[in-house]
Parts: structure tokens; C-alpha cells; sequence
């Protein structure tokens, strides 16, 4: 698979460029990721307004989905940058692997989201009912439901984009699930 080239700055639209230069402010750098999706006129705006948009799930149990689906759809990118993005969280290494492998034996509340997470994602969105199940019968509601699987979308469109486009990973690197554990 040949690798695509991370546009830069000079390289993208007027529109892309403001966007690049609001996250080089918020984030310190553009992610590679995100350059990538600059190859496109709207791909970038409207990835980003996706993923920052509302949602009844806070930033951290956010990264308890982020974390299942890159990990079952194994993004090198992304597993590393949630594993980043997961530690400023709060979460430990430890429970970092576990979140990747769509457990969260801590806390049963996100064990139910990390595992919804991780079943829709392995079944295409069928997610088996006796994972709903305990899913609200944990306390989450119908509209975390829904949330949860517009997350996965989310997460499975940079997933796909970078097992396509294979840009280089700007983050530490995450180890294999069964490296880590070992």
C-alpha cells in the first residue's frame, strides 16, 4: 500500500488553511489525520463539525468508544492518538489495553459502553441484544444509545481513512493489543 502524501499548509484551500491554523492553535500541531483530510475542499470541516458536535457521552467516556473501535478495526492512528488523547483523560495504561480490547473491568458502567462499542462495531451496527441490554441496564439512556453509535461512525470514518491512505503516525505509537498484554 503506497502512502499518501500529508498536504501542508501551503498546499490546502484558503478554507482548509483556517482550519489548519485553528488547530495548530488548539492542538499545538495539525495531526496528520486531519491534514489528510484537507485533500478535499469540505472533508475536513465537516469531519471536524462531526466529531465536536454535541452529544450526551463526556469527553471520557468518549475515549472508551474511540478506543473499542480502533481497536477492533486495527487503526495504528487512531489507537494511538486516543491512547494519548485517553491518558489526558485520566485513564491509566492499563486501563487504556482494557478499553481497546472493549472491557473496563473498573468501572462497570464504561464496561457496558466499551463493550456496545466494540459488538456494533465487529457486527456492522447488529449489536446483539443481551449487550443493549446490559448496556441500559448499567443507566445508560436511549439517546446514549443513539450517541454511541454515531460515535462509532465517526471513529470508523478516520479508522477507514487511515487504513487507506496509511499517513504517518504523529503520535507515540501504540503497541499491539497483544504485545502490550504480554
Amino acid at each position: 500500500m503506497s502512502t499518501f502524501n500529508v498536504p501542508k499548509r501551503e498546499e490546502v484551500s484558503e478554507k482548509n488553511q483556517s482550519i489548519f491554523d485553528s488547530l495548530e492553535k488548539a492542538v499545538g500541531f495539525v495531526p496528520n489525520l486531519f491534514a489528510t483530510y484537507a485533500h478535499s475542499e469540505n472533508a475536513l470541516e465537516n469531519y471536524l463539525n462531526l466529531s465536536n458536535a454535541k452529544t450526551s457521552l463526556n469527553a471520557k467516556q468518549k475515549e472508551v468508544v474511540n478506543l473499542a473501535v480502533s481497536e477492533v478495526n486495527n487503526c495504528i492512528y487512531c489507537l494511538s492518538a486516543h491512547t494519548a488523547i485517553g491518558k489526558m483523560n485520566g485513564f491509566t495504561e492499563g486501563q487504556i489495553l482494557e478499553l481497546r480490547s472493549g472491557q473496563a473491568s473498573f468501572d462497570s458502567k464504561l464496561n457496558a459502553l466499551a463493550s456496545l462499542a466494540k459488538n456494533l462495531t465487529e457486527n456492522r451496527g447488529a449489536a446483539d441484544d443481551r449487550v443493549v441490554e446490559n448496556f441500559f441496564n448499567e443507566g445508560w439512556t436511549k439517546e446514549n444509545l443513539i450517541d454511541t453509535i454515531v460515535l462509532v461512525g465517526d471513529k470508523t470514518i478516520s479508522n477507514y481513512l487511515h487504513k487507506t491512505t496509511n499517513v504517518p503516525v504523529d503520535f507515540p505509537v501504540a503497541q499491539p493489543l497483544e504485545v502490550a498484554t504480554i
